[in-house]
This record gives C-alpha cells, structure tokens and sequence, in this order.
C-alpha cells in the first residue's frame, strides 16, 4: 500500500507537532536507539562484511526526494542486444546486522521506518541508515546487486542477484531527473530508464494491473497561523523509477516460488462492496468513471496533478486492505498473486527502511548462488510475517492520524460553515453515522445520521479539535 507522507514547507504548526508527539507515545513509536544498539551500530558501521565481487565501475545512480539520506536503491540501465540489461544495487544491510545482535533485535521490534512531516523515526540507528550502508554518492558500498536482462519488449529473460562493491555517482532528484530528460540532457542511462519503465507499464496494462504512485501531501505555511494543504505535483519519472523496483519485487518472487522458499507480499481480489464504495467517492469528487470500465483503466485516467484527482487516488488505497506477507518452505503458498500488480511480488528493494527485505534478499541471494537459504533466515519466517503485519498496521494507523490531523488543520478556521459533500459509506456505530466525501477542500468526515449512500448534501463544520485528529459536522436539513 502506497505511504501517505507529509511534507511541510515553513515552521511546524505547533497544533500538529502536539497531536504527532501524543500519536507517537500512544502507538509506542520509538523515539532514538538504546545505547547499546547506537554502540553496535558505530561498531558495525566501522566493520562491515565486504564481497570480493568489485562492480563498482558500473555508473549506478540514485533517484530520491531532495535530501533523502537512507538511499536504498542506485539504477544503471544498458542496452543489451535489442533488449536492455538492468542493474539495481541494494543497500546490503546484513554486512553490518548480525543475527541476534542488538540492531537486529531492535528492527524487529520497530519493523519499518515510521513517518511524520517534520521528521522519522528510523528503522535503523542512522550511523547505517543515513550513512555507512545507505548508497550515498562516491562512496564505496557493499549491496546486493540486481541484474535483470529484458527482450525489446521488457519481458524478463533472466535475473540475477549476488553481493557486490557498488559506488554511486550521483545523487539525483526526481525533478533533476525528469528537467534533464525534457531538455535531452540526461545520459544514455536515465533515457533507458524512460524507455523500460514504459515498456513495463505497458505491460502492466496488459496483464490487468495497476500500481497506484500518490503523490505526497505537503503543508504550506504562508504566514504565522496561516497554512494550506495540498499536493506535491508528481512527474513521470516517479512511475519509471518504480517500475525497476517492481520489477525487482517481481524478479524476487518467481526466484522464491521456482524454489519452494521464501516470502511473498500478496493481496486478496477486492471486494465488491470496496469496489462500489470507490464509484461513489469518484462520484462525490465529481470524477467521470463510465459504468463498466475497469478499476485499472479508470485509475490510469487520473491526473495526480489535478487535486480532486489525487485526493481519488488516496482512496483507492482502501482496495489494499487484506494485503499480507506468506511465507513458504517447502510448498507454494496458497494465495501467491498480488490482485492489484496481477502477479507474483516481494518486497525486496528497501532494506534500510523494512525489515522484511533483508530477509527475502539474502534468501534470493542464496538460491542464486545454488546454496542453502541461511538456517537465521528460515527462523525468522515463522513470526516475520506476524511481525510485519502489526508493524504496518501501527505505521497505517500513524500516518493516517496524521492525515487527520492536517485535514482538521486545514479546517480549523472555516467552523461554523457549510460545505457539499457525498455520502461514500454509512458507519453503522452507535449513534448511527456517515462518512462524507467533501470535495472542496477534499476531506472525508462523519456525520451524525444515516442519509441515503450517494445522496448529495450539505454539511457544517460544528468542531475541530487539531491535535486528536477530529472533525464534527452536521447535517443540514
């Protein structure tokens, strides 16, 4: 499921930093490292486990938000014959994390790296993160290198992936990216990029999927107690660059099922009852989906420049619910499809910031080098999954609280009135409530009372309490 980040642009209200501070202590997110974990981690940092595998020759750069530190991913693209070769390196956190030691011990009681608009709260002590194991330009690094040949048609021919010495030349934006691929001025490299990613999603099309890139929201703080939520206006070398990780998740999965062993990310159909629930938010927003197209065919009608348009494709995220992790020894597992990809997947490509990519690479790594997957590996399997589940579910619930808590900011001022909303699903709680998809500015909100779904309504603005996140309206006669 795509996270719902927060950026800021100016000073932090201070409403929101309360309500981020009291959402940390309640969900239990951790607030800096034990001091051991900070020993080991300069420890391990100073004595990394390096391959004899020497690619750094390869000019492999990455692409990432402007002042990203943990860089888990550096891409250099060829041709190969009428077909192109892909090589993607990995941030290779196991040749600073031993098993059991004290930073392993920690990432497993985090999971993943936790996100709030004025900061994070690593997965790893950032001595690793945002130093010796992040893919930072110049340096020398272990990782795990990828290399993925592909037909002229960006079908897989074959894949690879074993540990190498890897140095990144540049550290580049996406907006660096996408200037120089508009202005003809990027290297062979990134125009393959471009080239690839289309072949891929035009692959994507042709086998019913969809991968849903949302932009980030941004708070804009014009002046003292005065700010706006809206947002981040993507650009299209978003989607290329995260074609070459699914293609690596994609890569990873049929290496595991071809072998019996691993752990796949997988995710149920959607539900019909989810499917009609998204056409009335398409509708509220005034969005056109003609009865009989396809959920993937509409999704990719969307302008995520548009802010109604991005606001539908935050709720289409709502057909992510029923993801999980399987894992296998032995046996396929039962559900092996990812719905919304319409193939096999795996997470595999971010490391730093999800603790259950280290464990699928290194079991990829050992398959492909025809060995054993290793013994620490296969005993995490069985609680890992368990352990992922209820990370994500604690990282979904912090940063959708603080979705809320920037949509009651935005609304903070306007209590008292009304506004033209849709009504998207009925809560059935006690008393009986509505959810109501507003689409100026674009929120949802519940109101007391049970309109008919569909119906078109007014709504007024009766509270807002910032830092819990909350908004009260209600129906107007």
């Amino acid at each position: 499921m795509p996270a719902r980040h927060l950026n800021v642009h100016g000073v932090v209200p201070a409403a929101l930093a309360e309500g981020v501070a009291r959402l940390q202590a309640s969900l239990n997110v951790p607030d800096g490292f034990p001091a051991e974990v900070l020993a080991a981690a300069e420890e391990a940092s100073r004595s990394p486990r390096l391959p004899a595998y020497d690619r750094t020759d390869l000019d492999l750069v990455t692409i990432d938000p402007p002042g990203a530190r943990d860089l888990d991913q550096a891409v250099h693209i060829a041709r190969d014959g009428a077909g192109y070769l892909v090589s993607y390196a990995i941030a290779d956190v196991a040749a600073f994390v031993r098993p059991g030691d004290p930073i392993d011990g920690e990432a497993h009681r985090r999971g993943q790296t936790f996100y709030a608009p004025h900061r994070r709260f690593p997965l790893h002590p950032p001595v690793l993160s945002e130093g010796a194991a992040s893919l930072l330009p110049g340096e020398v690094r272990p990782a795990l290198l990828w290399q993925i040949r592909l037909d002229h048609d960006g079908a897989t021919l074959e894949k690879d992936v074993r540990r190498a010495l890897v140095r990144s030349r540049a550290q580049l934006s996406y907006d660096e990216v996408q200037l120089d691929l508009d202005t003809d001025r990027a290297d062979d490299s990134l125009h393959l990029l471009q080239q690839v990613g289309l072949l891929r999603e035009e692959r994507e099309v042709a086998r019913g999927g969809v991968s849903l890139n949302i932009p980030e929201q941004e708070i804009e703080v014009r002046s003292p107690g005065r700010w706006r939520l809206q947002f981040r206006r993507p650009v299209r070398v978003e989607d290329w660059n995260a074609q070459i990780s699914l293609l690596t998740g994609m890569a990873a999965a049929r290496i595991m099922l071809d072998h019996n062993v691993g752990i796949l990310r997988t995710l149920p159909p959607a539900e019909p009852t989810a499917l009609a629930k998204l056409r009335r938010t398409a509708a509220a927003l005034d969005i056109a989906w003609p009865t009989g197209q396809p959920y993937p065919e509409f999704i990719r009608t969307l302008d995520m420049n548009r802010p109604e348009d991005a606001a539908m494709g935050y709720s289409a995220t709502m057909l992510f619910r029923g993801a999980d992790y399987d894992a296998f020894v032995g046996s396929r597992p039962l559900l092996d499809v990812h719905a919304a990809l319409a193939t096999e997947y795996s997470h595999v490509t971010a490391p730093l910031r999800r603790l259950v990519d280290r464990y699928t690479e290194e079991t990829c790594v050992a398959l492909c080098a025809g060995r054993p997957v290793p013994e620490w590996v296969l005993a995490a399997y069985e609680k890992l999954p368990e352990e992922m589940n209820a990370s994500n579910a604690r990282a979904a619930t912090f940063e959708h609280s603080i979705i809320d808590m920037t949509e009651a900011l935005t609304l903070s001022g306007r209590v008292g009135q009304e506004f033209l909303g849709t009504v998207i699903e009925l809560r059935g709680k006690a008393p009986e409530r509505a959810r109501v998809m507003i689409s100026k500015p674009a929120v949802e909100a519940d109101v007391v009372g049970t309109p008919p779904l569909g119906e078109r309504l007014r709504v007024r603005l009766d509270r807002v309490d910032v830092a819990a996140g909350r908004t009260e309206f209600s129906l107007i006669p």
